[in-house]
């Protein structure tokens, strides 16, 4: 009885007539983040996702993060080496492991907030990225007038955000890493569980479209990083969340001391 009532699952044409609702035709360049959970069962998975997206993009890029390789400070050693396959952390999902497992994609080189990217501008996008700007990747897909698609993810998972707080100049704290010249200091963002906050500042300037049980919802970019930058000159700790052992608190103890302090955008 169980089985009669369990919904097929959801094929590849009902993923591309969603993304061809959202106007996606192969010319953008887009950043995403998406739970396969969200649609509940999709045949071909994270592979069908990938290859669904590939076709309705000109490039295709998603955090590839792999948080095992952080260290909190400059004296800590560590067996975990980065490099060019390592699995992305569980928590950032399949669809950009299945993206890490394509030949062709090109992996940005930071040991723990790498960007993966196929297609047209995959080679500038991942090059952009420094250890003082991490985020800059995005800052790549804002000049080229990318978007940013959520499939079945709240703002939680929104990364374009933290190129607009690195804008705005939220303080920035220290963590390490372990490249090839040895142990050197990145900046490290505050968390995004709070990010929520800003989707409202956003009004309808989305697109949305409906495959099974997932919403997906296509950004500008642009939109996303300048409505973050505008919030938080009005809201300078409206994206830190309150849980007391998070290092939010550390960063609003350094907003509450010094303030914001704007940073230039580098373009491509």
């Amino acid at each position: 009885m169980l089985n009669l009532l369990r919904r097929p699952a959801l094929s590849s044409a009902d993923l591309d007539r969603g993304l061809a609702e959202l106007g996606l035709d192969g010319s953008q360049h887009l950043i995403i983040h998406a739970s396969l959970k969200s649609f509940g069962s999709l045949d071909g998975g994270a592979r069908a996702v990938v290859d669904a997206l590939q076709q309705r993009s000109a490039t295709l890029v998603a955090p590839a993060f792999t948080y095992s390789t952080l260290l909190s400070r400059p004296t800590t050693t560590s067996s975990v080496r980065f490099h060019r396959d390592m699995r992305v952390s569980r928590d950032i999902g399949r669809v950009p492991q299945e993206m890490v497992e394509r030949a062709d994609a090109l992996r940005s080189f930071h040991p723990t907030l790498s960007f993966i990217a196929l297609g047209e501008q995959a080679a500038a996008i991942t090059a952009a990225q420094t250890l003082d700007n991490p985020y800059r990747p995005v800052g790549a897909l804002y000049d080229l007038g990318g978007f940013a698609l959520m499939i079945g993810v709240d703002f939680g998972s929104n990364t374009s955000l933290h190129y607009g707080e690195y804008l705005a100049g939220m303080p920035l704290l220290t963590r390490y890493v372990m490249t090839p010249q040895g142990v050197l200091p990145t900046a490290f963002p505050n968390c995004s569980a709070d990010f929520e906050n800003l989707s409202p500042e956003l009004g309808g300037r989305f697109r949305s479209a409906q495959v099974g049980s997932s919403e997906l919802r296509l950004y500008r970019v642009r939109d996303l990083v300048d409505t973050t930058v505008q919030f938080l000159n009005a809201h300078p700790e409206g994206l830190l969340c309150t849980y007391r052992g998070c290092r939010c608190q550390e960063v609003r103890g350094l907003v509450r001391q010094g303030g914001l302090h704007p940073r230039p955008h580098v373009g491509l």
